[in-house]
């Protein structure tokens, strides 16, 4: 089991890939508004408008990382891993402020469409930005699914929503270039806006999820269902499972109920190897196990969530 230290030293490490990120938000922002520049299209400059939003997400990823990385402290006995979403939580909010932006910018050009100029260069330039956005997207997300950084993982989702869009608005302005239909390109702005919209409602629901301490995943749970499953019939039984999820952190509450005659520390030893298993199954989690006599009736009254 990893020591508190190497924990926050294993935390600390990630906000590499938030600076991955930073530099491939300015790498895109340039790349997506010289496009916008040689061709006027709404759509490429929607995309760009994106990459802003990227940029300032992945800069609230860098800072909430590294408040996150501080080990525990007498203020916050548990860690401050829920800053991770915080940095999620705004992403969210600035993705439907920019989708605001491009459905505001597009509708005057949807009724005033303008010719579109030097498509080939132009698009050459966005899909560029693309491969870059699409290449960090998917290290971040390796990274974040390795680590159980929920801030990774929405950057990486960010990433590659902007990839999807821009591969439309690449679309939209191919088809003008051969149809000469200008309102598409307006169009496809709207589109990529509503496309917009819904990544950052997904954010921002499960920011609010993890802060308001939402249980383990259900295949997580079944995991852990398995475990006392084993344990279950040896004299032993389980009630009053709570578990809950900070970012990274896993944090799982049981009642054991063992035999009133085993000495104190006899439970205690019994205690220690289900916790032990659970971790080995569960992956990294703080487990508090709480013991009692499961003759006593006592036992059975703190089953109720609202109790302790």
């Amino acid at each position: 089991m990893a020591t508190q230290p190497q924990q926050a030293q294993a935390r600390s490490d990630l906000t590499r890939f938030a600076w991955l990120s930073i530099a491939a938000a300015l790498a895109t922002i340039a790349l997506k508004t010289a496009a916008y520049m040689l061709t006027g299209s709404v759509g490429l400059l929607s995309d760009a408008a994106e990459s802003i939003v990227n940029l300032v997400g992945a800069i609230m990823a860098l800072g909430m990382l590294i408040i996150a990385a501080r080990p525990p402290d007498e203020s916050h006995s548990y860690g401050h891993s829920k800053a991770e979403y915080f940095s999620s939580g705004v992403e969210g909010l600035l993705i439907l402020i920019a989708a605001a932006a491009i459905i505001w910018s597009s509708a005057e050009r949807l009724f005033n469409p303008r010719p579109l100029e030097q498509l080939g260069l132009g698009l050459v330039v966005s899909v560029v930005a693309s491969v870059i956005n699409f290449s960090v997207a998917r290290v971040l997300t390796r990274a974040g699914k390795q680590a159980n950084s929920i801030t990774l993982e929405a950057d990486a989702q960010h990433l590659m929503t902007d990839v999807w869009t821009s591969l439309g608005v690449i679309g939209g302005v191919g088809v003008v270039a051969l149809t000469g239909w200008e309102s598409l390109d307006a169009i496809v702005a709207i589109l990529v806006a509503i496309n917009i919209v819904w990544t950052g409602v997904h954010l921002l629901r499960r920011s609010v999820a993890g802060l308001m301490d939402a249980a383990l995943p259900a295949a997580d749970q079944q995991i852990i269902e398995n475990v006392m499953g084993k344990y279950r019939g040896k004299q032993v039984d389980f009630h009053a499972l709570r578990t809950r999820q900070a970012a990274s952190r896993r944090f799982v509450t049981v009642h054991m109920l063992v035999p009133g005659a085993w000495t104190v520390h006899d439970a205690h030893q019994f205690a220690e190897e289900f916790e032990s298993d659970i971790r080995a199954a569960l992956g990294e989690a703080v487990i508090t196990t709480h013991v009692e006599p499961i003759e006593d009736e006592l036992s059975m009254k703190d089953i109720l969530l609202e109790q302790e």
